[in-house]
């Protein structure tokens, strides 16, 4: 009998939307309490900040030129490498609960099983799929193939139309506005709370859990769609958190002067997003003009987000208490992180996109290792990357690392080594605007070169100094001063460049 693992991943969370990274407006008890008992990572980077790549380099521990998912919309191969397979091999039981997003969504004649497989059941019609023996799937709505849409569609048609539609009439994403603001993407949503998506993840993942036997190895990765957009929470939950008293966040500049004046320092692409003649992300909606964006939008917005991390904190306290009344508590190793942050009126700005500062690229990261291991509870600052939880999931079962993981494992200590750089890249090619980024994270700076696009020329960058602008505002790429510096981590940068999958993998849905 050796130690367990539950990955808990949500979905498009902030770094300080939790208590234990120094967030007020938020509940979260449950993950405090991990992070007071375990591992709490002050500065964890996502290898990509889009969906689909970014929870591709958590399956294969690679970074996304080498898995080859470039961005949203081309399919992770079937055949590609996957802890989960690793685990399952050493006779780990292996499930996957909630949000996968290997496969596109889009995908009108189901050519993908992540799609399909809700009309054959949890199994995977092979034994496994991806290592994985157990898959229930859900994402943020009603609509669709997956487990969650058709549990709804066949036991609760009568909530169907409360849920937010992702897209409208023209099939881009929706950018219609709710609630009290018309913030875009926010709805009001009288789906009872026992049908939403987040506690259906925690009862399957707990159903599961209680068919295993009490000898049983295994790695459950039960993954919450929310906080991501839509912003549409049971309505029943929603007066937890007032947005009137919701405090504008600091990353958000007050009046639009000083908004365009910080865009303006930027690489093109910002400005440009702002004003709403260039989206680059399919998941922004391409109707809507960030500039439109207003105080009381941000803390609409804000306040919804925060609803929706409570709920999950308190789902997965409901999987923890379950998991101890099975008597395995000082056995689990348990990991909370996010696939990458939301913008959330961070330069005025929402959602996400090619843009590498830190509300997208903080991420919350807890480990609580199994008691049984007698690891001291410590804090981490130094960076480290989802390239890295593969590598420390064989750790912790024991295994060998295998030679195609890129990452290492995640330091238990404040002293233990931890990577000297992490590495973040975006490549996007959609509605005929390319933008691609590579950055590095090192030395306390965050430093991104943008390769020549559609707006780009290649002479383009960022560089922050997180300790004397921590906020991201000014940007010291032409800094004459800080030249030395630019130039030293650009040739680290590039020199550190992992393998590129050859040939590369097409794009074949826009999500």
């Amino acid at each position: 009998m050796g130690r367990k693992i539950l990955l808990v991943t949500t979905d498009q969370q902030r770094y300080d939307t939790l208590g234990c990274n120094g967030g007020t407006l938020a509940r979260t008890p449950v993950v405090d309490r991990l992070a007071a008992e375990g591992i709490r990572y002050e500065r964890a980077i996502p290898q990509s900040v889009v969906c689909m790549p970014s929870r591709s380099t958590i399956l294969t521990g690679q970074h996304p030129s080498t898995h080859g998912v470039w961005m949203n919309g081309v399919p992770l191969p079937v055949d590609a490498p996957s802890v989960a397979e690793v685990l399952h091999d050493a006779g780990y039981r292996t499930a996957l609960v909630g949000k996968a997003h290997f496969e596109p969504y889009v995908d009108p004649f189901m050519r993908f099983t992540e799609n399909s497989m809700s009309r054959t059941g949890t199994t995977p019609p092979n034994g496994t799929h991806r290592g994985f023996e157990h898959l229930e799937f859900a994402t943020h709505g009603a609509m669709g193939f997956l487990h969650y849409a058709r549990w709804l569609q066949q036991e609760h048609p009568e909530v169907l139309g409360q849920f937010y539609p992702a897209v409208d009439t023209d099939f881009q994403v929706n950018s219609a506005g709710g609630g009290d603001t018309g913030a875009p993407q926010v709805s009001v949503n009288e789906v009872p709370r026992e049908w939403y998506h987040t506690d259906w993840v925690a009862d399957r993942t707990i159903a599961w859990l209680d068919s295993l036997a009490a000898a049983d190895d295994w790695f459950c990765w039960m993954s919450f769609p929310d906080p991501h957009h839509p912003w549409d929470p049971p309505q029943s939950e929603v007066g937890r958190i007032d947005w009137r008293d919701v405090p504008l966040p600091a990353g958000y500049p007050e009046t639009a002067a000083e908004r365009e004046k910080l865009l303006d320092a930027k690489p093109r692409h910002w400005r440009l997003w702002y004003d709403g003649t260039l989206v680059s992300n399919y998941e922004a909606p391409a109707k809507w003009v960030p500039a439109t964006l207003t105080a009381d939008q941000v803390r609409e917005v804000n306040a919804r987000n925060a609803v929706e991390c409570e709920l999950i904190d308190e789902a997965l306290g409901r999987v923890v208490a379950a998991i101890a009344s099975r008597g395995w508590a000082d056995d689990v190793d348990i990991v909370f992180t996010t696939d990458h942050g939301e913008l959330q009126g961070d330069f005025g700005l929402l959602f996400k996109g090619p843009y590498h500062v830190d509300g997208l690229m903080r991420l919350p990261l807890i480990w609580r290792p199994a008691p049984s291991a007698l690891v001291t509870p410590a804090v981490v600052r130094a960076p480290v990357g989802l390239v890295d939880l593969a590598p420390t999931f064989c750790d912790v079962a024991g295994v060998e690392r295998p030679s195609w993981m890129q990452g290492g494992p995640l330091p238990a200590n404040a002293h233990a080594p931890a990577p000297e750089r992490v590495l973040t890249e975006w490549d996007s090619e959609l509605f005929g605007v390319a933008v691609r980024l590579r950055t590095i994270t090192r030395d306390g700076c965050v430093c991104t070169a943008y390769k020549p696009g559609t707006v780009h020329d290649g002479s383009e960058g960022e560089l922050y100094d997180l300790a004397d602008d921590p906020l991201q505002r000014e940007n010291r790429w032409d800094d004459p001063s800080r030249r030395s510096l630019r130039d030293d981590l650009l040739a680290d940068l590039w020199d550190a460049q992992p393998e590129p999958r050859v040939p590369r993998l097409q794009l074949e849905a826009p999500v």
